[in-house]
């Protein structure tokens, strides 16, 4: 793992030393400020060695299954059908725990339970190390879920889910993660924890070689919002390679001819993967000029784009993420 962390701190460097590249074009000037993007990816970083950390713990309880299930503490957990009992007001330490009706060996899969508890306290202490952290987890493939810390799992889960179709598990497989190393998500998703919009990084987990289950570390939306981008001076949104809005301020999307982006939480059960409406992506908008500007910045890699249109904003401006499929782009509009 040493070569992708040379590789990245040798991208910091690059645009440390660049700082921030100043466009003009006749009347429009405007300072990029890669400093947000350098800001997050430093400190998002910081979490795929974390993520290694819990995977290499996890295969260890795996590889010594037979001693741990002899001094397993099978009372620490009780369960109602496919939930554990505590909730989170009782939690402590202690994650919502589901063995889910799709299991394929009930017995079989409380035993993974009883093996894995010792993940309470590495998912805890990953938590409280990183403030920006939503929740950590896994989900197997025998249908074991833990998620820390605790949620309402009973109302939020139906019992008859497949863990294995989910972008959080399916992006961690050999198909699609060929190199077995850490995976960061970069189309977010609706939590079925409740907790909305959803960054994640993901790392499979293997037992003889097989893939047994993913870890994955969330951060909202709503927190890299509020971390990097509100307190900002100047008007960001931020889009993913598909032209989708990812979140930003609520001046810079509206700019832009979108309605207000809420955090949409489910209160519901879902069934399947749940990707930001197409509503919200560059590409589909009814203004034209919208689309040309995501043909410029995404398709042809261009860093600015001047708007022409009276009713439009003055310009934008572009910086791409590096190790996500994002743009950090920053919406100059026009003064009164």
């Amino acid at each position: 793992m040493k070569a992708p962390k040379v590789w990245f701190f040798t991208i910091l460097a690059f645009f440390t030393s660049c700082g921030s590249s100043e466009i003009n074009d006749g009347n429009h000037s405007t300072t990029v400020d890669r400093s947000i993007v350098l800001e997050m990816e430093s400190e998002l970083s910081e979490l795929n060695d974390e993520i290694i950390h819990l995977k290499d713990h996890f295969e260890f309880f795996l590889a010594n299954r037979d001693s741990l299930l002899k001094f397993a503490d099978v009372g620490k957990y009780s369960f109602d059908g496919p939930f554990s009992t505590n909730t989170p007001k009782n939690s402590q330490k202690l994650s919502s725990v589901v063995i889910l009706n799709t299991t394929p060996d009930y017995d079989a899969a409380m035993n993974n339970v009883l093996i894995t508890n010792g993940m309470d306290s590495l998912f805890n202490q990953t938590f409280e190390n990183y403030s920006f952290v939503a929740q950590v987890y896994f989900n197997a493939k025998d249908q074991v879920s833990r998620v820390y810390p605790a949620y309402d799992a009973n109302s939020l889960l139906t019992p008859d889910l497949d863990l294995t179709t989910f972008n959080f598990y399916y992006e961690g497989d050999f198909q699609h993660n060929p190199t077995k190393g850490p995976v960061w998500i970069p189309d977010v998703y609706i939590d079925p924890a409740g907790r909305g919009w959803i960054l994640s990084l993901i790392h499979p987990v293997l037992e003889d070689g097989e893939l047994y289950a993913v870890l994955g570390i969330d951060i909202t939306v709503d927190e890299i919002i509020s971390r990097y981008i509100e307190s900002k001076e100047g008007e960001y949104l931020i889009v993913n390679g598909k032209g989708d809005i990812v979140g930003g301020k609520a001046a810079a999307i509206e700019a832009l001819s979108f309605p207000p982006l809420l955090n949409h939480v489910y209160i519901e059960t879902i069934l399947a993967d749940n990707f930001r409406i197409s509503d919200y992506n560059l590409f589909n908008s009814k203004n034209r000029e919208v689309r040309e500007m995501a043909l410029s910045i995404i398709l042809k890699k261009e860093n600015h784009f001047f708007f022409k249109d009276e009713f439009s904003p003055k310009a934008a401006y572009a910086v791409p993420f590096t190790f996500l499929d994002w743009y950090l782009i920053e919406i100059e509009t026009k003064t009164l």
